[in-house]
């Protein structure tokens, strides 16, 4: 260790065991760059050549960022940091394919108190191949070490991306019509939303993550820590397919605020829908932890996704086949319902949400079983 490096590690500042860490983590990030990245790791600024966008007759550049929320204490609990790197690609990515574009490149955040390599790399590692399954790719990144600030084991993480679509090609609430129909796909579970909640129910129980649940057949923290489903490639895919250009008019990311408020985001002002909750059956891990806090499951719409990932509304005559080749994607894809556009009272709907005027949205009957 440098004598510089040894004055700074001091004050709690290993600067030497972030080098390793980039050294564990190069390979995985590495995979991740096409020809369009230059210079590789460890720039001051991840360079991406933009000369590809010049094949587009008006690029929109979509970007989003996000974090993984309170779902790191339970990684950190039982010491598995592996998944939480798809949790932060899903949180970001998956926002930017709503408006129908292609992620081009993403930078990565994390925050902790000491720097432990290892631990750092495998959240990288995971953020990596996450982006590789995207077809983004990680252009660069940055691991702050903040002693006194956060605990030992205490940590943050954070991500940006950018992506284009084509302005004529864009999804957005003004292709919504009525009758249009809204396809569901179903979450892998809790994804990375409503975890405060999750980690009240199970301190007011008394249970810890490392507690095996033979309801869920996992420990709590090996069941909660479920990565966050990926959508971006097979909604790529289909919204690639030649056949159905065009027959999808909007996409909706089910993160924070719930199902119906996340729906109500993409649905023009005056349309609605009613979301039948007889056409899925939410994952035994929502039933399990509703069961645990004493909660009816409609009164958790609002916090968990309940099983539900993502929403298309699609046009009506071509909703068969683009179910038909989501599903052949990978996604399990169901109708939730149709769009009117016809008058009536709203009392009880959610009516958009996060400053969007949105359309309105409510859950009825119950659920299957």
């Amino acid at each position: 260790m440098s004598e510089n490096a040894s004055i700074y590690a001091q004050s709690g500042v290993d600067t030497e065991a972030g080098d390793l860490a980039v050294e564990l983590m190069k390979s995985a990030v590495s995979r991740t760059h096409g020809p369009e990245v230059i210079g590789g790791v460890g720039g001051f600024a991840g360079m991406f050549d933009a000369s590809a966008l010049t094949g587009y007759k008006r690029p929109l550049l979509a970007s989003s960022t996000d974090g993984v929320g309170t779902k790191v204490a339970i990684a950190q609990a039982i010491d598995k940091h592996d998944t939480i790197g798809q949790d932060l690609v899903a949180m970001v990515v998956d926002d930017i394919v709503v408006v129908g574009a292609k992620p081009l490149f993403m930078t990565d955040y994390i925050a902790c108190g000491k720097v432990v390599p290892q631990r750092i790399a495998d959240i990288v590692r995971g953020i990596a191949e996450a982006c590789e399954a995207t077809g983004t790719a990680l252009v660069g990144g940055e691991t702050a070490e903040h002693p006194g600030l956060l605990g030992p084991d205490d940590y943050d993480v954070a991500g940006a991306a950018t992506g284009v679509v084509e302005a004529d090609r864009m999804l957005s609430p003004d292709l919504v019509r009525d009758g249009d129909v809204v396809l569901a796909m179903a979450a892998s579970g809790l994804h990375s939303n409503g975890f405060s909640l999750v980690r009240h129910i199970l301190a007011e129980r008394g249970i810890g993550y490392g507690d095996r649940s033979e309801e869920l057949g996992a420990t709590y923290g090996e069941a909660l820590l479920t990565p966050t489903a990926l959508y971006t490639s097979p909604l790529l895919a289909v919204l690639d397919e030649p056949s159905l250009d065009g027959a999808i008019h909007a996409l909706s990311h089910v993160t924070g605020g719930g199902i119906a408020a996340n729906l109500a985001r993409v649905l023009p002002r005056g349309a609605w829908i009613e979301i039948e909750r007889s056409s899925w059956s939410p994952l035994p891990v929502f039933r399990h932890l509703a069961e645990l806090g004493g909660h009816e499951l409609g009164s958790l719409e609002g916090a968990w996704n309940l099983g539900i990932g993502m929403f298309a509304v699609v046009e009506a005559a071509r909703a068969p086949q683009v179910a038909a080749a989501l599903t052949a994607q990978g996604l399990d894809t169901w109708v939730a319902g149709q769009i009117s556009t016809s008058e009536r009272d709203f009392s009880g709907f959610e009516q958009g949400a996060k400053g969007v005027d949105g359309g309105a949205v409510r859950l009825v009957g119950s659920y299957t079983a």
